[in-house]
């Protein structure tokens, strides 16, 4: 396990940000609730782009986490990186620091303002570049997502469990697809029709994707970017992948390596594949870089070499 920074207690830190998590699931909510009323849609949106949308409830949740966490740790030597942050500036933040929380105050933002119910709230801790404790919060399906190290559970509000059901040992063909409900694009859905997986599920959010894996209601996730277009980030990845490899799952671009963070932009490139099964994984990933291998247009559509520079 590794050792957490000097003066912080585990049981300590997971029940202040316990605390901290059902707090943002309430201004979540509250802000969810407003939404449903669509003459309020404008209001509530402090941008104009479609593409990247940001609302008061990404604001306050980012305002909330971070004062909390500077408040209660303050001289602690750790960064804070938050997509909200980052959209203003990034340079007071440190690349080189060993640990730095990664912070995404409202993953699936477009299925926020939807009314889908498919979003999260992602925070996780990385140690090294690589995520060490996880947290994916679900204010809709009062879940809330805590790995460290090893350890994954999931809590409801009051406190009860939820117990993980996470599927082993299939074949691709045999398997669930979750996907992407807001960023499909048509190279993406001609590999998933060409694999003929076993079923599809159409999701928002990459945290709710990856809890669905967890609690066996699908078995595989596979994101697609293109070069040259916008690509998932480091906060839309880290707390997913700590909860998910906690559970003994795996994360990796197509080459079964280990994804990399703190890279430029904090871009996520590539075709990425998440499963339930790490003893599995590597097979699964060649196995899908094989069809579209022996697929004329997914070979051109997908150049495997550049796709992961």
């Amino acid at each position: 396990m590794i050792k957490l920074p000097s003066g912080i207690e585990i049981k300590k830190l997971i029940d202040d940000l316990r605390i901290l998590s059902w707090e943002a699931s309430e201004i979540l909510i509250y802000y969810a609730q407003i939404l449903k009323d669509p003459n309020n849609k404008s209001n509530i949106l402090k941008n104009t782009n479609i593409d990247d949308p940001v609302t008061l409830a990404d604001l306050k949740v980012n305002e909330k986490i971070i004062e909390k966490i500077n408040e209660k740790y303050n001289g602690v030597e750790w960064e804070i990186l938050s997509e909200e942050n980052v959209k203003i500036s990034s340079e007071n933040y440190d690349l080189n620091s060993d640990w730095v929380w990664i912070l995404d105050p409202l993953d699936g933002t477009k299925d926020f303002i939807q009314g889908t119910k498919n979003y999260a709230m992602h925070l996780a801790l990385n140690y090294k570049k690589k995520p060490c404790l996880g947290i994916v919060l679900i204010p809709e399906r009062n879940e809330l997502w805590f790995s460290y190290g090893e350890k994954v559970w999931c809590e409801k509000r009051n406190g009860s469990k939820i117990e993980l059901n996470i599927s082993r040992n299939k074949t691709l063909k045999e398997m669930i697809l979750v996907t992407s409900k807001n960023h499909r694009n048509q190279t993406l859905k001609n590999l998933i029709q060409k694999i003929n997986f076993k079923e599809v599920l159409i999701m928002g959010s990459i945290g709710c994707k990856i809890s669905s894996i967890l609690r066996g209601e699908s078995d595989i996730y596979i994101c697609l970017s293109l070069p040259g277009k916008s690509c998932p980030k480091d906060w839309d990845f880290a707390a997913p992948e700590a909860i998910l490899k906690a559970a003994g799952g795996a994360i990796t671009n197509l080459n079964n390596e280990a994804l990399i963070y703190n890279q430029a932009n904090f871009e996520q490139k590539g075709l990425i594949v998440a499963s339930s099964d790490k003893k599995t994984h590597a097979n699964l990933c060649t196995q899908i870089k094989e069809i579209i291998e022996k697929d004329e247009f997914l070979s051109k559509s997908l150049n495997l070499r550049e796709l992961q520079e």
